[in-house]
This record gives C-alpha cells, structure tokens and sequence, in this order.
C-alpha cells in the first residue's frame, strides 16, 4: 500500500478483512527509487461458514450480563486500550485482542504481561506485540479516572 494513499486502500483492506478470521498481521515498511509503501501480511480464514460454521453462529456474548461489576469496568477501559492500539497499527479491533480474550484479561486478579499468558487465546506473540502496550494504556485510563474522581469529590 503506497504511503501516499488517501486512505482508500486501507478501508478496502479493513472491509475485506472484517469478513475473515484473522490469525496473525505482520506490516512492514518499505522504500524504494519508485516510493516508499506499507507490506502486509495477513494470515485468515476464509469468512465462509464451511470453514468456521462454530464462529459463524456464535451468538453475541453480552459481557455486562457475564462479568461482575468490577470486571465489568476493567473490561470497557481494557476495549477503549484496544481500540487505540488497533487504530494506531491500522487494523481491526479483534486482530489485537477480542472481546472473549479481554474478558479473561478483566478476570484476571494481577493485570501483568506475564499472566496475559493464561487467558485462553493469548500466546507469547500476542504478549509480546501488545501486552505491554494494552496494560500501559489501561494503567493511564485508570490513574486519569481516579484524578479526575479525586477532582469531582475534592469541588463537591
């Protein structure tokens, strides 16, 4: 994808992409005489229900209804973490972490990158890309949101 697209190239992508079960995206940058371009690699399966029939009639997990109410709130801040990231690598949402792997992350006592490990779906790769990442953005959500209540209690 040439670095000078106007961001059609990329909505192309991600409408293809949200048809598929993506497994793994690598980007790479290049540049050449001829320009410079972003290479991706994508591995997926094919959106089709022959493929994957469990996924394809996966009824929609309303996760307020399954996690408590603590978890509940770790699991928003830990979707808003996600969204950032997926935004700033130019992918879909669920390519970083899906609903099901943050719901397990929430559950988790201790939110550290060695034990993103035992949530079911995440492997060293996925630790190592954005484990880190997601945990910081998280840690700086919640220190903005305890400020900003020690600022609402303290003009009350």
């Amino acid at each position: 994808m040439p670095i000078t697209d106007n961001g059609a190239m990329l909505a192309e992508m991600n409408r293809f992409l949200a048809g598929q079960k993506v497994l793994e995206v690598e980007q790479r940058f290049f540049q050449n005489e001829k320009g410079a371009y972003w290479s991706f690699c994508v591995r997926y399966l094919s959106g089709d229900a022959s493929v994957f029939p469990s996924q394809m009639n996966k009824q929609k997990v309303d996760y307020k209804e399954v996690l408590n109410e603590n978890e509940f709130v770790v699991f928003s801040k830990l979707r808003e973490c996600r969204k950032i990231i997926a935004t700033s690598d130019a992918m879909p949402a669920y390519a970083v972490f899906t609903d099901e792997e943050l719901a397990g992350i929430a559950r988790l006592p201790v939110l550290e990158a060695n034990k993103l490990l035992s949530v079911r779906g995440i492997g060293d790769k996925k630790v190592e890309k954005y484990g880190n990442q997601l945990l910081a953005l998280f840690n700086s959500k919640m220190i903005e949101n305890e400020t900003r209540e020690s600022s609402d209690s303290k003009n009350s």
